[in-house]
């Protein structure tokens, strides 16, 4: 088993509870460094889905971390972004692709019996909205409003991050979308942008590795929100790994030029 790999100061709270989604799950909260007990300094906060490999190899899927506090301590320490708080939210059970899906979609289409999801992904953003950032807004000193708060992942959890952010922009405006499951129900994420009524306030990371299946879904979903109205390299971030898979080693070393975009550091005044 690998070993424990936090970094920074990082606090965990144990089966944080949801009476939305009935069930339990740790939440990891990393603090940037000058985090003090007595200041007034308040933190934008990054809300990342699969916390379990977000900090630490001892818990991550194949041992291989995303090693986002080693990469955050670096970049702030450097002033290369702004200081902010990273919440990890983990999800190691059965209940991620029902909890990670916008629609009910097919889980598997080579199966002989197609199973389908739950599609509990707008549920699963209401215990977000609803029972964990109020938590973190109480007990941390956090920026509290939708253009200091950001929502990321990987896979099903960037195709979840992405469509948080286009149900609630008024709790997010940053989104971080790794390698998202485009794919998912008949591209539906795709036809989600397509039927905003007008661009959102979202500034966005999206990224795809070109050794990944179906890689180039990507550029549909890249080529909707640039048709909606978002600018590359303005609003929009897009990038294409060459060689990239899909895989926890692929998403640690994006997560560094994602942060940089997301949270750029603050001009002082």
């Amino acid at each position: 088993m690998a070993k424990h790999t936090l970094t920074g100061n990082i606090k965990r709270h144990r089966r944080f509870a949801s009476r939305i989604l009935g069930n339990r799950r740790d939440v990891l909260v990393y603090l940037p460094p000058g985090y003090r007990r007595f200041s007034r300094t308040r933190y934008p906060v990054l809300y990342l889905q699969d916390g379990q490999n977000v900090f630490d190899a001892a818990t991550a899927f194949s041992g291989m971390e995303w090693k986002v506090d080693e990469t955050a301590e670096r970049l702030i320490r450097k002033n290369l972004i702004e200081p902010l708080i990273i919440v990890a939210v983990t999800n190691m059970g059965d209940d991620r692709v029902h909890e990670y899906a916008p629609t009910r979609g097919v889980i598997n289409e080579e199966a002989a019996r197609k199973k389908r999801s739950k599609g509990l992904g707008r549920k699963y953003g209401e215990f977000l909205v609803g029972e964990l950032k109020p938590y973190i807004d109480r007990k941390y000193r956090t920026r509290r409003d939708a253009e200091f708060t950001g929502i990321g992942g990987s896979s099903l959890g960037g195709l979840l991050a992405l469509s948080l952010g286009l149900w609630f922009p008024n709790s997010f405006a940053k989104v971080i979308a790794m390698s998202p499951a485009v794919w998912w129900d008949n591209e539906v994420i795709v036809h989600m942008v397509e039927d905003l009524e007008a661009k959102l306030p979202l500034k966005i990371w999206l990224d795809t590795g070109t050794r990944e299946e179906g890689w180039e879904r990507a550029r549909h979903l890249r080529d909707a929100l640039v048709e909606k109205g978002w600018i590359v390299h303005r609003d929009l971030q897009y990038t294409e790994r060459k060689g990239g898979e899909h895989s926890e080693a692929a998403w640690a070393e994006r997560v560094d030029p994602a942060l940089r975009f997301l949270f750029p550091p603050q001009r002082r005044k």
